[in-house]
């Protein structure tokens, strides 16, 4: 058995390892649960939720992309009440880290739902969805608004004491002003990336692709954009990142990390290779033994850019 230490600290809430599964891409958890190990899993960060359940868009609603995939599902969803309810308990059996990604129109209830699950045994923290490309109401607003977000994180900051972690979106001239204002507002780690507002064509058509003409682009092909991006923020803020954007090997979570990401949610991966969990997390071990590091912390903000800052370190 390896001696390598993998835990790693979102404020304060510990990771036995810096793998989470990405919103959106893995379900409620329990979709996998035949045939992933889920607490072998540094933690799963479920579906969004809203107070009530969503139907989403129409379909067609996920168009293949050259190294990447767009999606307009419009945060379908079967609201907290029946989460609590139907998949929370299973998530337990399963002994799942759970984080909760949460969506709202309104800040008001964005706070109502961090009370809600406040009270829901087996919670370890909080997503904040203010970053979803692929709805007209809500989310996207607050998450391009500096101040549309600090408040969000504010109010959730009030009404729960759960780790508090907002997710950032891509489709801004500065994103580390975001997480600034977050960690001005409390938040005890951001996620980021969300993915990149995108469209696509049928030539033949001359029609969108999607029902919702606008998606999400994930996969592979946002990559350099994202570690860019996690690696401005690291410079930016003291709290922990979350990085995500196309991870699909181990050598993408290594890069993340160097970047300066405390841990990586893994999501498009999922739709290729159910199986990448335990390949990801061999790698990464693999990597710290071969460089001589005895905990996966040792490599995160890294990167040697010449003429750079000192790291800072979370």
């Amino acid at each position: 058995m390896s001696s390598i230490n993998l835990t790693v600290n979102l404020g304060q809430l510990q990771l036995k390892n810096p793998l989470v599964a990405a919103s959106g891409c893995f379900g409620y958890g329990t979709e996998y649960s035949d045939v992933v190990d889920l607490s072998t899993l540094g933690a799963i960060a479920v579906k969004g939720l809203f107070l009530q359940e969503r139907p989403g868009h129409v379909p067609p609603r996920i168009v293949e992309t050259p190294s990447g995939m767009l999606n307009a599902i419009g945060l379908q969803g079967i609201g907290v009440r029946r989460f609590i309810d139907e998949r929370l308990p299973a998530l337990r059996k399963h002994r799942a880290v759970v984080i909760v990604n949460i969506c709202g129109t309104t800040v008001d209830e964005y706070a109502e739902l961090a009370r809600i699950l406040s009270d829901a045994p087996g919670v370890a923290a909080l997503e904040l969805n203010i970053s979803c490309p692929n709805i007209k109401e809500g989310g996207i607003t607050f998450g391009c608004d500096l101040r549309g977000a600090h408040d969000v994180v504010s109010a959730v900051r009030r009404a729960t004491s759960l780790p508090v972690i907002p997710k950032l979106t891509p489709n801004v001239t500065d994103v580390a002003s975001f997480a600034r204002a977050a960690e001005e507002a409390g938040a005890d780690a951001v996620s980021l990336v969300n993915t990149f507002l995108a469209m696509a064509i049928d030539v033949e058509t001359r029609r969108p692709r999607l029902s919702n003409v606008f998606g999400g682009l994930s996969g592979p092909a946002i990559r350099p954009i994202a570690v860019r991006m996690v690696y401005e923020c690291r410079q930016a803020v003291r709290i922990p990142i979350m990085g995500m954007g196309g991870i699909m090997t181990a050598e993408d979570v290594v890069e993340f990390l160097v970047a300066g990401a405390d841990a990586v949610q893994v999501g498009t991966a999922n739709f290729v290779d159910p199986f990448v969990w335990p390949k990801l997390l061999d790698g990464l071990t693999g990597y710290l033994e071969r460089h001589g590091h005895g905990a996966v912390r040792d490599i995160v903000g890294t990167v040697a850019v010449p003429g750079a800052a000192q790291r800072i370190s979370s």
